[in-house]
């Protein structure tokens, strides 16, 4: 006999949760699974992000002390390992290919045509793009986990009503006290899969935006960095 029938009618939630039917359970199996995994990619992602802004505060905060490129690839050897500083080294590198001896103020190096400023802006664009990617890395889990959980519940709760209808159809009898236990049962799934996938589709929309702010400082410091050598005659 199914669960919805049983003598003793579930009295909380646990009691439905325990005395679920087999897929149900499955259901709620994978649903706590899938919180357990936002949480953890929720928290990593936190942290991560906490740790590029501080590190984009003091990159930023050192570059507006320095006077020119020079001091500024100087200061660059002081500083933590971090995405603007890997963006300002990518951009530094290739220009002291393309003009060597500029950055130490040499009187033969010529400044970047046209065509070698967009090869720059290109390689920066490069550095940014593979920066944007590690920090988007994860974020798919929760877009994924956000979406898929409600159509899990609603499986679930579809395969709850099956069940209580077999087990009217079983029983003879449709009376609230019969029914009432196996609807309960098959929406409890709905509303686990809309707590798993709530708390993931704030979380993936909020760490879009705070990629967007990233992203948007990222430009802006590459095009600060192409300005720098304009006012430098180095370009």
């Amino acid at each position: 006999m199914t669960a919805p029938f049983q003598d003793q009618a579930p009295q909380s939630a646990a009691d439905m949760i325990l005395g679920a039917s087999g897929p149900t359970q499955v259901v709620l199996a994978v649903l706590a699974l899938f919180s357990v995994l936002s949480v953890w990619v929720i928290i990593s992602k936190v942290k991560h992000f906490r740790a590029v802004q501080l590190e984009g505060d003091g990159f930023l905060g050192r570059m507006e002390e320095v006077p020119n490129l020079t001091a500024a690839s100087e200061a660059l050897i002081g500083l933590p390992e971090s995405p603007y500083t890997r963006l300002f080294r990518g951009g530094l590198t290739f220009f002291a290919e393309l003009s060597p001896g500029s950055l130490f103020g040499s009187s033969d190096a010529e400044g970047l045509s046209l065509t070698q400023l967009e090869a720059l802006r290109l390689v920066m664009d490069k550095v940014q793009a593979e920066e944007i990617d590690e920090l988007a890395h994860g974020l798919n889990w929760l877009a994924v986990i956000g979406s898929v959980s409600p159509l899990l519940g609603l499986m679930g709760t579809v395969i709850g009503i099956m069940n209580t209808f077999l087990g009217i159809t079983a029983a003879g009898s449709a009376n609230i006290s019969a029914v009432a236990p196996g609807v309960a049962e098959a929406l409890i799934t709905t509303v686990a899969g809309l707590a798993v996938a709530i708390p993931s589709v704030i979380a993936y929309n909020h760490f879009v935006s705070r990629l967007h702010l990233v992203s948007g400082e990222f430009e802006g410091f590459a095009s600060e960095f192409i300005g720098t050598l304009a006012k430098e005659r180095h370009v």
